[in-house]
């Protein structure tokens, strides 16, 4: 099942619903509640344990919505942690000049710098390096504390196409990532959140980043460092992972940074994220005004 998160001509609220096609959507938004959804509401669609899941593949609506007629939002638009993984791809350690991780490198993002499909990007005011990365996400299923490698996907709801932007200038200048990675609109996901049934083995997918049409990465999950079940893993010892929790799993190589010449989002640009079975995540590119 795709599970898409939109807005209707005209609300406010949230709705939730089954992506069927690129110009239908199926509203399973009574599932959950008789009205609009708020953020919390949206969270716990996402929990495997409060029976969205199971409902949503038992009682299909009739309520077809055609695309025409809603606004796709980010799939969870104010998760409740946003963990990103840095050097997870062998070649892109070797472009950044860094050695091969001997254990996953975390970073966060603020939540407030979620964006959805079609929600431009902005370039921050002071930055002229402003950098995109396509990464694999996976969503949060089940609160996971100590969770060992081999259980790991009991706790996963599912995964969706994520852009880690990324503000060189700030980012190298700082010492630390926090304020490169953070800028509002510097993280944007989906369209959908592909649940764990459609997607049994998310490391042997192609993963790519298109800039204005010009494939500027291409590779497959394959090649990361550390998998998804090693992620939850790992993550669990330190830290609680709860529904709806995002983790982004790392980029390929291809970044603008590492290029020669440099290659950075500029006003106009459009960026796309495009992963196997997960669609396209597009996003134009603004200059802060």
């Amino acid at each position: 099942m795709k599970i898409v998160t939109f807005k209707r001509q005209g609300g406010d609220g949230y709705r939730v619903g089954e992506f069927i096609s690129q110009s239908e959507i199926r509203d399973l938004s009574h599932l959950v509640s008789e009205g609009d959804l708020g953020e919390r509401e949206i969270l716990s669609c996402f929990d495997l344990d409060k029976g969205f899941y199971d409902l949503a593949r038992e009682r299909h609506s009739d309520d077809v919505i055609s695309r025409s007629e809603i606004t796709i939002c980010a799939p969870v638009p104010r998760p409740g942690k946003v963990i990103c993984i840095g050097l997870n791809y062998r070649d892109h350690a070797a472009e950044s000049g860094m050695p091969i991780p001997a254990s996953p490198v975390i970073f966060s993002k603020f939540n407030t710098c979620v964006i959805g499909p079609a929600q431009p990007i902005v370039v921050p005011e002071g930055s002229t390096q402003t950098d995109y990365e396509a990464e694999l996400a996976f969503i949060i299923g089940r609160t996971a504390k100590n969770v060992h490698r081999k259980d790991a996907f009991m706790h996963v709801f599912g995964y969706t196409n994520f852009n880690d932007v990324s503000a060189r200038d700030f980012q190298f200048a700082d010492g630390q990532w926090q304020r490169g990675k953070s800028c509002d609109t510097f993280a944007p996901m989906g369209p959908y959140v592909a649940t764990t049934d459609e997607i049994t083995d998310p490391q042997s997918l192609s993963i790519k980043l298109h800039l204005n049409g010009a494939t500027m990465q291409d590779s497959n999950t394959c090649q990361m460092v550390f998998g998804v079940a090693e992620l939850v893993e790992f993550l669990s010892r330190y830290i609680t992972l709860e529904p709806g929790d995002v983790v982004a799993t790392g980029t390929p190589p291809g970044v603008g940074f590492a290029r020669k010449p440099p290659v950075y989002l500029n006003d106009g640009d459009v960026a796309e994220v495009e992963i196997d079975r997960l669609g396209v995540l597009s996003n134009s590119v603004v200059a802060a005004k």
